[in-house]
């Protein structure tokens, strides 16, 4: 079973602003009397979240990379609960091999992830 995504000391997943995009995929087979058919190209919508985190203690930044360190950035899949509706998407994966910590004052860290839903 994949790891969780981590929350914070507050056990927030997410702090605001925050985005959450729905996507979903559709094709157009254009015939040669110029009329077309569209398509549905998967079974249902993907979701992808920014997710901006600032004031983290060093404890949460620490968990924060070891995280991202552990799924290799991009490459690994983890539960991910979305924020709004509290629902746990199971098969994420970060949309970046690259994470940003920011030290802005002592014990006060700032970061910005995005998580996108895989497809099963």
């Amino acid at each position: 079973m994949p790891g969780k995504f981590p929350t914070l000391r507050t056990n927030a997943i997410a702090q605001y602003p925050a985005t959450r995009t729905v996507q979903f995929r559709s094709q157009v087979l254009l015939f040669l009397d110029g009329t077309g058919q569209r398509y549905r190209d998967s079974s249902g919508p993907l979701r992808q979240w920014v997710i901006r985190l600032d004031q983290l203690d060093e404890t949460e930044m620490a968990e924060i990379e070891q995280f991202f360190a552990d799924n290799q950035g991009g490459f690994g899949a983890f539960q991910f609960t979305d924020p709004w509706d509290g629902q746990i998407y199971p098969n994420c994966s970060f949309t970046s091999d690259n994470l940003i910590l920011t030290s802005v004052d002592e014990n006060k860290g700032q970061t910005a992830v995005a998580v996108k839903q895989n497809r099963s």
